[in-house]
């Protein structure tokens, strides 16, 4: 199977990861159209198309005007350790043997607005490019007209690699946007997490985004391959729920944390 999870606005550039073996984006020639684009923007057009801080806005665009290629371990970082955030806290990649680094490259994909689909090894630069930003291009008003079929394709050649292709969605609702479910070439199995207090679930942002990423883990360090092992994830108090569960959407649910 293969896992789709979301980027973080979080990155950590500091120091270089442990591992030296790195692969490159697949789309870098697109990310590129980008940046010229971002690069036209000063810090106030910056601050209203994201809707960002003067302080976020400025960095980013000094992070735009200092986007190199080519991309090497001296000017970016395998993206599977440069994100860092509420999914990503939850995958300690830092303690991943060689064959669990193999396993993610072949089975993990980090949706990007600016990179498109990324592999846990790929190297990227800091930057920030949400999917829903309405940035303009020739190709459209919006990333998701972008990126177009792209992302899709992206996946469909991963599926293409297994006997038994299966799409695991454990990306946000702004980032899945840019797949077409209906092109997939496999079966897309969407996972959900909600928190039950008072005899009602519901979701809650930072609870899902910390156990999207147990799951991706649970999902990496198992080698999971059977869907049905899914069900098995009990991690951090979930227990997969049949009622409120469909084929294609599956509903893991535990007692809300006490704050």
């Amino acid at each position: 199977m293969i896992i789709a999870i979301s980027p973080s606005k979080g990155q950590t550039f500091d120091h270089p990861a442990q591992v030296t073996t790195y692969t490159l984006p697949d789309y870098l020639d697109r990310s590129a159209i980008l940046i010229d684009e971002l690069r036209t923007m000063k810090e106030p057009d910056l601050r209203q198309l994201m809707n960002i801080s003067e302080k976020i806005a400025a960095l980013n665009v000094k992070r735009y005007q200092q986007f190199s290629i080519p991309f090497t371990l001296k000017n970016a970082k395998q993206a599977l350790f440069a994100f860092k955030g509420d999914v990503y806290s939850q995958v300690p990649v830092d303690k991943y043997s060689k064959k669990d680094l193999a396993y993610a490259q072949n089975h993990l994909r980090i949706l990007s607005g600016l990179y498109g689909a990324l592999r846990p090894l790929d190297l990227i630069q800091p930057y920030r490019l949400e999917m829903k930003t309405k940035l303009k291009t020739s190709s459209g008003d919006n990333l998701y007209q972008f990126w177009g079929k792209t992302i899709t394709e992206n996946l469909n050649a991963a599926l293409g690699s297994l006997k038994d292709p299966i799409l695991v969605n454990l990306a946000s609702n702004e980032y899945f946007k840019a797949v077409k479910p209906k092109q997939l070439k496999g079966r897309l199995l969407t996972i959900n997490f909600k928190e039950v207090k008072n005899g009602k679930s519901r979701v809650i942002a930072i609870f899902a985004k910390r156990a999207r990423g147990m799951m991706t883990h649970y999902l990496l360090k198992n080698r999971i391959e059977n869907p049905e092992q899914i069900k098995q994830f009990d991690v951090g108090g979930y227990r997969f729920s049949q009622n409120d569960s469909d084929n294609n959407s599956w509903v893991f649910v535990r007692p809300q944390p006490v704050p």
